[in-house]
């Protein structure tokens, strides 16, 4: 074997190395869908600590009128990236990027202290299975929408932040249309797709054993943070962390 052979090999072999390692941190694109009775501003830490990392990330602001709806809009959001998307649910949102994460540049998905039902579940019936210990929520006057008593917000979703920061997110919630409770999924994206779960170990909007009895369901590899159902707000390096593990594994 004379040398040239050889350095031709090394090279060749080289350039394989750096065209894995290229393919390994193809996944930049990372879309959120917040979840209900909140809304995407409460992602802010998260969002630049990993844009800061080479990320670019957008956040669907979804109306949360209907399940079908907020699918969506989300597509809309997807329809835009350019390239492999890491989709990320937090709460409700996971009932959405279930189904949303079809999308043909969907390349994973994670689940942020969220729902992660199976086909012809809803959230209601899932949540009903493990009752949480908080969630003060009421009707609004016309029976259509839910939302969570201002006043029990900072103790029922997000215990741990500074109480500014929880009147504040209580101020911005987004009310949930029953009807988006209520509605079951279709066959799931998880059972084709790569899937990581965030399970908020303080959490009392939903069970943390339901969490992660829905997350060992799917299969996804879980990561638990001390933090209650706000964890991306609380600990958003945490939450980042993760975020970004499953974007280097989905592009694999």
């Amino acid at each position: 074997m004379n040398r040239r052979y050889l350095s031709t090999l090394a090279l060749a072999f080289a350039t394989s190395l750096i065209a894995f390692a290229a393919q390994a941190a193809q996944v930049k694109n990372i879309v959120i869908v917040h979840g209900a009775l909140a809304d995407g501003s409460g992602w802010r830490k998260a969002t630049e600590i990993l844009e800061k990392r080479g990320f670019n990330v957008t956040i669907v602001q979804q109306p949360i009128t209907s399940l079908a709806d907020d699918i969506a809009a989300t597509n809309r959001v997807l329809d835009l990236q350019d390239g492999p998307v890491l989709l990320v649910g937090h709460s409700y949102g996971g009932m959405v990027i279930t189904e949303a994460g079809h999308s043909p540049n969907v390349a994973g998905l994670v689940y942020v202290a969220a729902f992660q039902p199976d086909k012809g579940e809803s959230l209601i019936g899932l949540a009903s299975s493990k009752p949480a210990s908080g969630m003060n929520i009421r009707e609004t006057k016309d029976g259509k929408y839910l939302y969570i008593n201002p006043a029990a917000f900072a103790n029922d979703f997000a215990a741990d932040l500074p109480k500014d920061e929880a009147a504040f997110l209580a101020k911005s919630q987004v009310f949930a249309s029953k009807d988006a409770f209520t509605a079951r999924t279709g066959e799931p994206a998880w059972k084709v797709k790569k899937s990581w779960s965030i399970v908020a170990t303080e959490d009392r909007s939903i069970n943390p054993d339901l969490e992660r009895q829905m997350a060992k369901r799917a299969g996804s590899e879980i990561t638990e943070i001390k933090a209650s159902h706000a964890v991306f707000a609380s600990r958003p390096e945490e939450v980042a962390n993760v975020i970004e593990m499953a974007a280097t594994a989905a592009g694999k």
